[in-house]
């Protein structure tokens, strides 16, 4: 049974800048430490992580809404989760909702825990600097 991933994390940063770091090649790349192709176009495809991460934008709201079919290399064949970024403004930053169905089960604890510690501390690290 495919599961879903649900996490929420504040950064002390407009929402335009979260979005940028999301969707912008350049800026994916440097808090990565690794290389990454965007596109900015719904229908387009990104990778991440050194090719490891791969999919399809399907909606975009600059500033407040990235939905993407997302899937890891190692994942079954043809297989690919939804992952929704909501970004709203709050007192002092930016809260990021973030979503993701259709996670494998095998893969589940190892994405969950990703996504923390290859995103949103590292953009923490990045924007603090």
């Amino acid at each position: 049974m495919p599961k879903t991933i649900r996490q929420s994390v504040t950064f002390k940063a407009r929402p335009g800048q979260i979005y940028e770091m999301l969707m912008d090649s350049r800026q994916h790349a440097k808090f990565s430490a690794s290389k990454a192709s965007i596109s900015r176009k719904i229908g387009g495809k990104f990778a991440a992580y050194g090719g490891y991460i791969n999919g399809v934008n399907l909606a975009l709201v600059p500033n407040k809404k990235i939905v993407q079919s997302w899937r890891g290399s190692d994942w079954p064949e043809g297989h690919y989760s939804k992952a929704t970024f909501t970004l709203t403004k709050v007192k002092g930053g930016t809260r990021l909702v973030f979503t993701q169905s259709g996670v494998p089960d095998q893969q589940y604890e190892s994405i969950k825990q990703g996504w923390r510690d290859f995103y949103w501390n590292p953009m923490k690290a990045m924007l603090e600097k």
